[in-house]
């Protein structure tokens, strides 16, 4: 029989290779690693392809290494909430001191790496972005203030920039642009799905907007968050980054995220009420409005960047009229 404190992660490592990658977050890092891949092929420089691919590489291990540190200093609060009770850690599959240790070596040695194989810079940019994520998202703000994800948001929006800097060796509005991008996008993604995971994250003890501040000011807020992020992100229209592709996706794409984010306003997303099953993503028959931006808001990020990987990756740019 297992020990009794397998939830706190010091129980017997009975980890497989399975168990490693899921320590990663490897839907995360599939996000990660795409955006970094639009970054570098937005830069306005043609890289080495097997420097690019080491360079993809480092930022995917580097975005794994933070998510192994989160998951081993999280396992108390993640044993509470039901869609994180099955990762490694909680399950005692990875000892707790385990998964530190692959976090730790996974952030040093895909930061050196980065260093050696593209520039400093870049791998300076990849290493803050682990500690940033893994040491003051994880330990300092997630369990002290509603603010959590906003400020926390910018280690999930390094990955194009770090893509940008690999190719180029230096930073331009463009690559901020792309940052700022996913910066806007995290609140309302993010608060989507805490609005009707409410209950996991109040069990837990996190202070998530919704727990915090109420369901009311979430949805407000989400919709607030959404009015600024949809026209930014036309943005790389206006500089020229972007192209036609691009313009339809941010434009198309934009309006059905606002009609989303005010669908939610409207609603009554995140109020007290029963769960329509026990399944891990079960909605509250209210929460719907939240479910379905939170699941739509995630393929409105892939198709921004995979728009900027369709015209400089693969040659489709076409300049807008009138614009670029």
């Amino acid at each position: 029989m297992p020990s009794d404190n397998r939830n706190e992660g010091e129980a017997v490592s009975t980890a497989s290779p399975r168990d490693y990658f899921d320590l990663m977050k490897p839907r995360v890092m599939t996000l990660v690693i795409f955006t970094a891949v639009a970054g570098l092929a937005a830069a306005p420089v043609d890289m080495n392809p097997l420097l690019a691919a080491i360079a993809i590489l480092c930022v995917a291990v580097g975005a794994g290494s933070a998510g192994a540190l989160n998951m081993a200093y999280d396992a108390d609060i993640d044993a509470k909430m039901q869609r994180t009770r099955l990762r490694p850690v909680v399950r005692g599959a990875v000892r707790k001191g385990d998964a530190y240790a692959f976090g730790i070596v996974g952030g040093f040695f895909s930061t050196l790496t980065l260093a050696l194989a593209t520039n400093y810079f870049a791998a300076f940019l990849l290493g803050f972005s682990i500690v940033f994520y893994a040491w003051f998202y994880t330990m300092v703000l997630k369990r002290r203030t509603p603010q959590n994800i906003v400020i926390g948001g910018a280690a999930g929006a390094f990955p194009p920039m770090i893509g940008w800097v690999a190719a180029t060796g230096s930073l331009s509005w463009d690559a901020v642009i792309l940052f700022m991008i996913i910066f806007l996008w995290t609140p309302p993604h993010s608060w989507a799905l805490a609005l009707y995971k409410s209950g996991d994250y109040e069990a837990a003890g996190v202070p998530m907007m919704p727990v915090a501040k109420g369901a009311q000011s979430t949805r407000l807020q989400i919709l607030l968050y959404s009015l600024v992020l949809v026209p930014f992100a036309t943005a790389p229209v206006f500089t020229g980054l972007g192209g036609l592709v691009y313009a339809a996706v941010s434009g198309l794409g934009g309006l059905l995220f606002l009609l989303l984010a005010w669908r939610i306003f409207i609603s009554r997303a995140g109020e007290a009420g029963s769960a329509e099953d026990g399944a891990l993503y079960a909605v509250r028959a209210g929460d719907k409005a939240a479910r379905d931006l939170f699941a739509y808001s995630i393929g409105y990020l892939a198709f921004l960047f995979a728009a900027l990987l369709v015209e400089h990756g693969f040659g489709g740019y076409i300049p807008v009229p009138g614009v670029n």
